[in-house]
């Protein structure tokens, strides 16, 4: 997974989407059994405050790729439901790369 994080927007929102669904699993996976299973309520609270950020972050991606046409409308959605499912994110990735390769990649990048 190569990122150029200064020239290329698309490359900035991928990054955006693996941390969120990175941070996504380990909400789920790690955080949310600790507080219920070992009543450690901290971690929800840690770890959800990061995830709550990195979504905030990835939206604000969403919103500046589609501001820029980078993405259409019909893949920002995309990706902003693929963000609210586990593991989701990292499929999407792929996908999002080959956009960013080729712009007419995809039913609706402009």
């Amino acid at each position: 997974m190569s990122l150029d994080l200064r020239a290329s927007l698309l490359s900035r929102l991928r990054l955006a989407s693996i941390l969120d669904g990175a941070s996504y699993i380990v909400l789920l996976g790690i955080a949310m059994p600790l507080k219920y299973l070992a009543d450690q309520p901290l971690a929800v609270r840690i770890v959800g405050s990061l995830h709550g950020f990195l979504f905030l972050a990835l939206c604000w991606y969403l919103l500046r790729s589609l501001l820029a046409r980078k993405l259409g409308f019909g893949w920002c959605a995309v990706v902003f439901v693929c963000a609210l499912v586990p593991f989701a994110p990292f499929f999407l990735d792929r996908k999002l790369a080959e956009i960013e390769k080729d712009p007419d990649t995809g039913p609706d990048a402009t």
